[in-house]
């Protein structure tokens, strides 16, 4: 059922914005002429390592010129990336990487293999047991992560210490307590999150 709705939806979202994907598009293009793509590692089901598909918004080779986690005011972000990030434009590729089944609508975001390789036993075998998804509690109880980091000294020190260890309880809450209904539950609260 859950994977049925994942590629249903992920096939008529991609119809449905490819107007809106073909301006963002041409956005970061006009912008530095730059990729258009981001395709950073991630470690998908069963640490199974894939390819992430979503709107540049930083400066190309960007990390190569600092780490993983992202403020608001990280001078790394372009004048376009800002607003794809704003309004979370940059995260719509994704439905390429669900219609692949490397991905799903509802699960835990997926990390680089630093942060999964941070996790205990059990919890690494709990979290990767599902496809990684594009939205899940962490996400709706941490919509704006970029304004929590904006400021700090050290946006990674900060990310590990306020951010992630809620990050990780409400993955396993996810994982442990997953149902289709709850799914359905998860993507209208995230709409209503984005839209509010």
């Amino acid at each position: 059922m859950k994977r049925v709705f994942d590629i249903v939806l992920s096939f008529f979202g991609l119809c449905i914005f490819s107007p809106l994907l073909c301006w963002v598009v041409w956005l970061i293009k006009c912008g530095d002429g730059g990729p258009v793509f981001y395709r950073g590692p991630r470690v998908g089901r069963y640490g199974r390592t894939f390819s992430i598909f979503k709107f540049r918004t930083m400066v190309v080779n960007a990390e190569k010129l600092g780490g993983s986690s992202t403020s608001d005011d990280d001078p790394r972000i372009t004048r376009v990336g800002k607003f794809l990030r704003k309004y979370k434009l940059d995260e719509l590729p994704q439905l390429i990487n669900v219609l692949k089944g490397e991905m799903s609508f509802v699960g835990p975001r997926p990390e680089v293999q630093h942060y999964i390789d941070m996790l205990g036993p059990q919890e690494r075998k709990d979290i990767l047991s599902v496809r990684p998804g594009i939205t899940d509690w962490a996400s709706i109880w941490n919509s704006d992560e970029g304004s929590i980091l904006a400021g700090s000294s050290d946006p990674e020190k900060t990310y590990m210490e306020r951010i992630r260890p809620e990050k990780i309880k409400l993955q396993l809450k996810y994982v442990r307590e997953r149902r289709f209904l709850t799914d359905l539950k998860i993507v209208f609260q995230t709409l209503y999150t984005i839209i509010r």
